[in-house]
Formats: C-alpha cells, structure tokens, sequence
C-alpha cells in the first residue's frame, strides 16, 4: 500500500480554515515534504522522544518486577511463589497491551489520537508514583493505572507515526525506516531503564526503582505537550470515525455494567472462599485468548470492508498468529530469562556483581546498534527486500533457536553457574529475530488496516503481544516443575514448527496483501 492508499482517507497533512496555524503550529511542515529529522518529518521526533521516555518508565518498572515479587519480606518484597509470580508478570504484561484494543477504540470513535495519547501518558505517570509509596499494597493499583494509560497511549501514539508517512508516494518504504528509527527510539529508553531503575530497586529499595521510572514518564508527558502542536500540527487531532452519541452511552453503560458484574463476581467468590489469584490469572488469559478471536470476527463483518481489505485482513491473521508465537518466548526475558539471571548466572566483573535487571538492557543496546542498519537496508534494497511474511518466518526460527540455546544453558547450570556472557549471546540472537518482525510488523499494520481502523489494527498488533504474554505467563508455572533445560528446550521446538508452517504459507500470504510489501 503506498501512501495515497493509507488508511486514513482523512488527509492530516492539509490544513482548512479552523485549522490555520497559531503561533505554536507555525513551524509545521508538511510530512511529506519534510526530511528534517534524519531524512524523515520533525513530527517523528517528537513521537520518539516521547516513546523513549514512555518505554524507559515501562521497562524500568518491567526490570525489577518479578525480582520484586519473589523477593523475601525482609529484602522489601512479596515472597511470592516462582510460578505464580512469572503467572502474574505475564498476565500484567499482557493487560497492558489488551487495554490498547479500547484505547485504539477510543482514539478511532470518541477522542482522536493525539487526545488519547496525552491522557494515556498522565494516567502512566499517576501509576508510577503509586507504585513508588512503600507499601505492600501500592504495587496493584500501579499497575493497574499503568495498563490502563499505556492502552490509550501504545496504539495511538505509533498510530501518528504511520500517519506521518499517509503523503508519501514511495512503496512504502520510507514509512517502514521511520518505524525503525521510531523503533530505535523505544529501545533507548529500554536501556536506559534497567541500568537506573535496575540499580537503584536492586540496590536501595524497590519503590526507589518504582519512582525512577515515575520520573521518567514525566519527561515524556513534558515533552509531548511542549512539542507536538508545531511538529505535528493537525496529526492526530481529527476524530477518524467519530462514534454517534447513542454508541457512546450505549458504549459506556456497557462498560460500566460489565465492571459491577466483575466487582460483584469477585466479592461473591470472596464470600464463599473461592477467590483465588489463580483463578483471576486464569480467567483473564482466557479474556486476552478470546478478545482477538472476537475482534477479527467484528472486522470481517463490517459491511464496509471492501474485498481487498478483507484479503489484507485475512493475511494479518497469520501475521497475527506468528507474532503470538514470537511474543510469547520473547516477553519471558523479564520473567523466566530475569529469574535464571538472577539465581544461575556468575554475574561478577572482578568484584563488582552485576544486578540482574541490568542483563535487560542487552536487548535495547543491540537495537539501538542494529536498527539503523535495517533501516538502510530496507531502504537500499527496496523491492529487493524479504517480504514481509518472509521476514516472520526467520524470526520465529530464530527465537525458536535462542530458546534452544536457553535449554543448553539451562543444562550447564545444573551443574555450576552460567557465565553471564552466554545468556548475552541468547539474547543477541532475540535483537536479530526482533528487529526483522516488531518495527516491520507495526509498518504493516498501518498499510494493512481498512479505512478509519488504523488505530484498532494497531491496537490487534499489541493483542499479539497480550495473548502471547499472556499464555507465556501460564506456560511459565511450567519452568519450576520441569527445569529450565526442559522448559526451554520445549518451548525452542514449538517456535520452529510454527515457523515451518507459517514459511508453507508464505506465496498465499504475498498475494492476500496485495502489493503491499
């Protein structure tokens, strides 16, 4: 799809009369004309700064969660059981990417993208703060603020990227370099975070890590409202869809029936003695499980999908399964890989031990490394590049491998500490297999959504990640029962026999697309 056939039909780029520029719009320049920020529009800057100083606070908090959790009473933490700490840390890791199926609602219907994104990132900074009072309790409201706002703010905000690029008139990929260097942006706040957030949870307390992380979704919150009037002028601010009011109420009254069904639920189980945060865990994967089945459903019957938007959507199917796969092994570096730093890992440099949080920021550096250089190569190959479904392929191989080289590690440490060096070497494996699916899978999912839903296919991108987190986090009790060679070496295989399958569908997959590379 190339920008002329963007899913936005509203052209964002050009401004009408209510729109005249005020002093604080006045240096917008057209998107497509404008090459100022490393060959790409000054708009992305922003969407970037903001997005690293959102993912150092996400990843920061991520880093020290579980330690957090297992962490005995004495050391200021839970003293939770392993499995269902690496249950919970899945399940939480996969509400925060669900939520963003209402948030792209919510941006496509009620309020627009860029309105979604500023109270998505104030809700964020609110959880965070939470989070850093010392007490026991504080750790779920948190994270509940934080899931909440990051559904608002993670559809939306990646959304106005691929609105940036809705002018050009290229194949498309000038838009596929800017989600790699939007890309790169994620990541340097991913490293950024555990490094501080990391030593400051590990080492002085962790809610001290909790209000680092605060700190850090303030710049970005800072950053956003200072720059985003002249750097992206009217991007974001329509309403693509706007919902009648009838949908809204019947919209909220839904919702706010549903959460006293819940909340009268809960307290009934409390009553009998059912509750059980087992059970809770397990009704909400089977929530992450069935939201996209339902979605997909709701898509394919809207009348107004014309038959090549029906052939795309039928194609981000398998593109959706394969990131599930992807996701689910991958998100494990903050639960199950950050448990085997942290208790079979020789982390010593000469005598300075390395905190366990810090490994995760191998990740991130390997991508702030590499993703430039994708981004070159996309673009010096053009239509020469793998295709899409191509690049899905070999990076669910290659996930599958670095968990097949986890289960060797895992062997090693059955009989003395692994070498912290090894569990790099793993996780460079993952930065290859990332960089070919998540910034390729985001382009994708802005040129392949029907006309008015760019917000809600972004928003399915990110339930990828919840389901995999999701069925991750129940597949993870699974690692203290069968030990880690087991357990990785398991799950290695699988991702390799869905990435053969997924390879046999590869021509199909080329045509249902549609041109669109």
């Amino acid at each position: 799809m190339t920008g002329k056939t963007a899913p936005f039909c509203v052209p964002f780029y050009v401004m009408s009369a209510e729109d005249t520029p005020t002093v604080a719009t006045k240096g917008f320049r057209a998107p497509e004309t404008d090459h100022r920020f490393f060959g790409h529009p000054m708009g992305l800057a922003t969407l970037f700064t903001t997005e690293l100083w959102e993912r150092f606070s996400y990843y920061g908090m991520r880093a020290i969660l579980i330690l957090y959790f297992v962490a005995p009473a004495s050391d200021g933490g839970l003293a939770m059981a392993t499995g269902t700490a690496i249950a919970i840390y899945g399940v939480y890791s996969a509400m925060v990417y669900l939520l963003a199926v209402p948030g792209g609602w919510l941006a496509d219907r009620v309020m627009g993208p860029r309105r979604a994104v500023l109270w998505g990132a104030i809700v964020i900074a609110l959880g965070h703060y939470v989070m850093a009072v010392p007490t026991n309790w504080s750790a779920w409201p948190g994270l509940a603020f934080i899931a909440v706002g990051t559904g608002l703010l993670k559809p939306n905000i990646s959304s106005m990227v691929g609105d940036l690029y809705d002018g050009d008139t290229d194949d498309g990929t000038r838009r596929t370099s800017g989600f790699s260097l939007y890309y790169m942006g994620i990541n340097i706040g991913g490293f950024l975070a555990p490094l501080v957030c990391g030593y400051l949870g590990e080492g002085i307390g962790w809610h001290v890590g909790f209000a680092a992380a605060g700190i850090g979704m303030t710049i970005a919150l800072v950053a956003y409202v200072a720059f985003a009037p002249r750097t992206l002028g009217p991007i974001g601010k329509p309403i693509p869809d706007e919902a009648p009011m009838t949908l809204k109420r019947k919209v909220l009254l839904t919702s706010t029936a549903a959460l006293g069904v819940v909340g009268i639920g809960l307290l009934i189980l409390n009553l009998f003695g059912l509750y059980s945060a087992d059970l809770v865990i397990a009704i909400l994967t089977v929530i992450c499980v069935v939201t996209p089945i339902i979605y997909f459903a709701r898509i394919f019957r809207n009348p107004n999908l014309t038959e090549t938007e029906a052939h795309r959507m039928r194609a981000y199917v398998w593109i959706f399964v394969g990131a599930v796969m992807f996701w689910l092994i991958f998100d494990q570096m903050g639960s199950t890989i950050n448990l085997f730093v942290q208790n079979s890992t020789d982390r010593h440099i000469f005598d300075f031990e390395i905190p366990a949080a810090w490994l995760q920021s191998v990740n991130s550096l390997g991508v702030i490394v590499l993703a430039p250089v994708y981004a070159w190569l996309w673009i010096r190959l053009g239509r020469k590049a793998p295709s899409l479904p191509t690049k899905f392929a070999f990076a669910i191989v290659m996930i599958g491998l670095s968990f097949l080289l986890m289960g060797l590690l895992g062997k090693m440490a059955e009989s003395q500490l692994v070498p912290w060096e090894f569990v790099v070497v793993m996780l460079l494996i993952q930065v290859l297999a990332e960089l070919l699916l998540s910034p390729t899978g985001m382009a994708a999912s802005t040129q392949l959504a029907p006309k008015g839903m760019s917000s809600q296919v972004m928003a399915l991108w990110f339930l990828a990640v919840a389901v995999g987190d999701s069925i991750g986090g129940q597949v993870g009790r699974l690692q203290p029962v069968l030990g880690d060679a087991m357990y990785f070496t398991m799950l290695g295989v699988i991702a390799i026999i869905v990435a053969i399958i997924f390879s046999t569908q590869i021509a199909k997959l080329k045509r249902l697309m549609g041109g669109v590379h």
